[in-house]
């Protein structure tokens, strides 16, 4: 195959995030997006406004709001109050949303084995090459248009 790197990286990526997704729904995540893990990513530690998800995110808080509420609508998510101001709702990962995390782990971990060693050392190379690795530890990657 001809493929100039760049390309590859993401056509093997959308290739394993497809496989990833058809898994999870096997499995009983029906619904779930891709979209949904950049969401997902955000509130394993934390309980974001819907307004600080959108910074998070770097996208709209109407744009946050609605991913939230299809994730409600799953019952991955939650909004609860605030522990000090009860007035302010935070987004909360349910029990099905932590099994979620842990399936999706699961199943990333299996496909590794496949992947090889190599393959993701070139992959992190390309990261760094390109300056993606500090957006990708800090949780600061969107999903793409």
């Amino acid at each position: 195959m001809d493929i100039d790197l760049a390309t590859l990286a993401y056509l093997a990526g959308s290739s394993a995030n497809d496989a990833i997704l058809r898994r999870l729904h096997e499995i009983g995540h029906d619904g779930v997006r891709v979209s949904h893990g950049f969401v997902v990513q955000h509130l394993i530690e934390g309980e974001p406004t819907v307004s600080e998800l959108g910074d998070l995110l770097g996208v709209t808080q109407q744009a946050a709001s609605k991913q939230l509420l299809e994730l409600e609508r799953l019952g991955y998510v939650a909004r609860v109050p605030d522990r000090v101001d009860s007035r302010v709702r935070r987004a909360r990962l349910t029990d099905r949303g932590r099994r979620l995390v842990e399936d999706s782990r699961r199943i990333r971990r299996e496909l590794d084995v496949h992947g090889g060693d190599a393959a993701k050392r070139a992959l992190i190379r390309l990261l760094d090459a390109t300056g993606g690795t500090e957006k990708v530890l800090k949780r600061q990657v969107a999903p793409s248009d």
